[in-house]
């Protein structure tokens, strides 16, 4: 279990995610109950400032997806506690979730299957503001024109279908639709791994200029190093559901402390030729997270496990500043 005390609420923190845990059924008995689960997320903790950008990196299937649509209660978790300001809304039925629903939006990773395509774009960005009623009915186009313009979409998009658009303009569109409703804080999972190169500058580039204009925090999920780096100011690193080290951009890049971490960046291409990179190859394949190894979930992969690495769980401690990593090779 993470240690509590690095984690203790702190008013200042817009959200707050403690020892937070999801599990997800593969066998049930006759009679409901269940035999096997699938740990896809596994005592996950952080804090995270009004305007700061956490993003969470890792390989395919470590529970990064799962994470940001817990923390939205997309999916409830099975524990652990999640405050969004200064509110514990783990157990928040639907209806007392609908008001805060407003307060916290995500983008999702594919512009294709995300938005209704029998819908015009100015049908798609009227209806949330219309049923949260944020501005009156009589200004909701002038509203969404203002909106449209800031996300980069010309007003005539207004009566365009999404068919009509290219991967760069429906995703402006997915962004266009979550900020809508005024949130204070974005789930963006994934945003621009679907998208070409030259697109993703430009989108990363609007969300970083959307959220110094408006304030808002982003827990930004990519497996993009490079990415990240250019647009987080903390990073949490996630291993078959487990956060394995986490603190700010500065010194997660200067410092990593977990071998997983150290060998996700030495993967970074660098664009010096005459320059040799030291490339830490990892052996073997990620185990289930529907039977996760006992120990350390890293150790049948990592070069450097010990025998205790096999036996116990680490201790998840902060080794100064808020950076905080579980390993046994850190004493």
């Amino acid at each position: 279990m993470a240690d509590e005390r690095i984690f203790q609420y702190n008013s200042d923190a817009i959200l707050e995610v403690q020892n937070l845990r999801k599990c997800f059924p593969i066998k049930k008995t006759i009679t409901g109950k269940v035999t096997q689960e699938l740990i896809a997320v596994d005592d996950v903790s952080f804090k995270l400032s009004a305007g700061e950008t956490l993003g969470i990196v890792g390989e395919s299937g470590c529970g990064k997806t799962t994470l940001g649509r817990a923390i939205l209660k997309l999916h409830q978790p099975t524990s652990g506690r999640i405050i969004f300001e200064g509110q514990d809304i783990t157990d928040y039925k639907s209806s007392q979730m609908r008001e805060i629903r407003r307060k916290m939006q995500i983008i999702f990773q594919d512009p294709y299957s995300s938005i209704p395509p029998r819908s015009t774009v100015g049908g798609i960005l009227s209806e949330p503001v219309s049923v949260h009623k944020i501005v009156p009915k009589e200004q909701v186009k002038d509203y969404v024109l203002d909106l449209m313009d800031k996300c980069g979409l010309r007003d005539y998009y207004y009566e365009r279908y999404p068919h009509e658009f290219s991967g760069g303009q429906r995703q402006r569109i997915c962004i266009a639709r979550a900020l809508s409703v005024q949130p204070k804080l974005v789930i963006c999972d994934e945003p621009v791994s679907a998208l070409d190169v030259s697109i993703q500058a430009q989108i990363i580039n609007l969300l970083k200029k959307l959220q110094k204009d408006m304030n808002l925090t982003y827990v930004f999920i990519s497996h993009d190093l490079s990415v990240v780096k250019f647009i987080s100011d903390k990073i949490g690193v996630m291993y078959l559901g487990n956060m394995v080290e986490y603190g700010t951009k500065a010194d997660i890049f200067s410092n990593p402390l977990h071998p997983y971490t150290q060998a996700l960046f030495s993967a970074i291409p660098y664009p010096d030729p005459d320059v040799k990179m030291n490339r830490i190859i990892l052996k073997g394949d990620i185990p289930s997270p529907a039977n996760p190894p006992r120990g350390c979930r890293f150790h049948t992969r990592c070069p450097y496990a010990k025998d205790i690495c096999k036996e116990a769980a680490p201790e998840y401690k902060d080794y100064g500043n808020g950076h905080c990593a579980a390993c046994h090779l850190l004493g």
